[in-house]
């Protein structure tokens, strides 16, 4: 039949779009927002996405709560993003604003500049022959792509400088 997506049932959209749920289910988690984005995509009717996707809520197939929850865990632990990028990332996926903010909030902010040190810690030989400056700006850039605020960045950065020995005082212009 033209048109019948490879795989899907003809017909019925509601049984298509059950199917459509399945099968992205089926290898990761996903958000109401992402199945709902797919679903459009396949020019599924809005009120029968609509009703599937809430069945498929109902019945706890979809948790954006818990999904929130786990991935900012898993990001934060696996690549050390701070609240700001993990926030921007649940929002891109379509998770309710009220969810991301409670996910996030999760996250303690002690741990959070301890995962900071720690990445810090981590790159801090990679950086050894440079100047000051480079070595600083390196770091703190770092830091910054993580979603990591310019305060906190800086103060990590030039707390561990500063623990290796390397001289931070700021330079004297005069004579």
């Amino acid at each position: 039949m033209a048109g019948r997506q490879e795989g899907l049932p003809a017909g019925d959209p509601e049984e298509r779009a059950r199917a459509i749920c399945l099968r992205l289910l089926t290898g990761t988690p996903r958000t109401r927002g992402q199945l709902a984005e797919a679903l459009r995509k396949r020019e599924i009717p809005e009120d029968v996405a609509e009703s599937v996707l809430s069945r498929f809520e109902d019945v706890g197939l979809i948790d954006d709560a818990a999904f929130a929850e786990a991935w900012v865990e898993s990001r934060h632990h696996g690549r050390g993003l701070a609240r700001r990028a993990l926030a921007r990332e649940l929002r891109h996926k379509g998770v309710d604003p009220g969810l991301v903010d409670e996910a996030v909030g999760r996250l303690d902010p002690e741990r959070e500049e301890e995962t900071a040190r720690a990445l810090v810690a981590r790159k801090l030989r990679a950086t050894r022959g440079l100047d000051r400056d480079r070595r600083l700006r390196r770091l703190a850039g770092m830091l910054a792509r993580k979603g990591y605020s310019e305060g906190l960045a800086l103060r990590v950065v030039r707390e561990a400088l500063e623990a290796e020995g390397e001289e931070l005082a700021e330079p004297e212009y005069g004579l």
